[in-house]
């Protein structure tokens, strides 16, 4: 039990660099608090005491503003940072080296008493205000943007943004448990879109110039033809008359 406390600490200090001192873990983190709390209300909930698991996740909710479903299987080393408003429903997974930020869901999207919420993979990191909803996967070392709304699974070393959200091609492949605290230089992928529209309408207008320009080229070469053509025959006309 003494081990998990430590590395639960530990784990505050890996994630969280203005963590300054043990005591200031213990006593000011509400994401590690609830992660306290849950355990025990687990503890309980697995062994047939509902009432008691269910209570003790009210408890946690009203001092910490987190909300964990006793029936959530949570992973080691799991974070929540600035965690008020995160929900987290009964039939959740949730890996090793986990990182949630403020307002994360991680929600159930039917009334049938089954799986009906996300499975978190190992190493992932859920932006501020992220909502993950349904029976869906989520694979190792996924990174999901900050108000993003996924409702489809990803692929493992994926970056999630937008709503809904859209898998992006992975950044950066991290096989040790460091979380990139850099979550928020993610790509836009609407950005993306805009972005090779105007690429490709800058082509074809150039496209189209040089085409106009070639015409008005031969136009002119046509022209002038027809000029010396025209001053030609005045000058054959007038010889001609010369003659007469």
């Amino acid at each position: 039990m003494f081990e998990g406390i430590r590395e639960d600490i530990q784990t505050v200090f890996s994630n969280d660099p203005a963590a300054k001192s043990t005591v200031e873990v213990i006593l000011c983190y509400p994401g590690l608090h609830a992660i306290w709390f849950h355990k025990i209300a687990h503890w309980f909930w697995v062994r047939g005491h509902k009432l008691a698991g269910r209570f003790i996740s009210h408890i946690n909710r009203f001092f910490t503003g987190i909300e964990i479903h006793p029936g959530a299987t949570i992973g080691r080393r799991f974070f929540i940072d600035h965690g008020m408003g995160v929900v987290i429903g009964e039939t959740t997974i949730v890996g090793d080296d986990v990182l949630l930020y403020k307002g994360v869901v991680l929600g159930g999207t039917s009334l049938e008493n089954k799986k009906r919420h996300p499975t978190i993979g190992n190493n992932v990191v859920v932006g501020t205000n992220a909502i993950v909803l349904g029976d869906i996967e989520i694979g190792e070392n996924c990174k999901i943007g900050a108000g993003s709304v996924v409702t489809k699974p990803a692929p493992p070393n994926s970056t999630i943004v937008g709503i809904p959200g859209k898998t992006l091609e992975s950044l950066r492949k991290d096989k040790n448990n460091n979380h990139d605290l850099e979550h928020g230089k993610i790509p836009d992928p609407i950005t993306d879109i805009l972005t090779t529209l105007i690429l490709r309408q800058e082509k074809l207008e150039k496209v189209v110039f040089d085409d106009e320009e070639d015409e008005v080229k031969k136009t002119s070469v046509a022209y002038k033809e027809l000029r010396d053509l025209k001053q030609a025959t005045i000058k054959k006309i007038k010889r001609e008359d010369i003659k007469k």
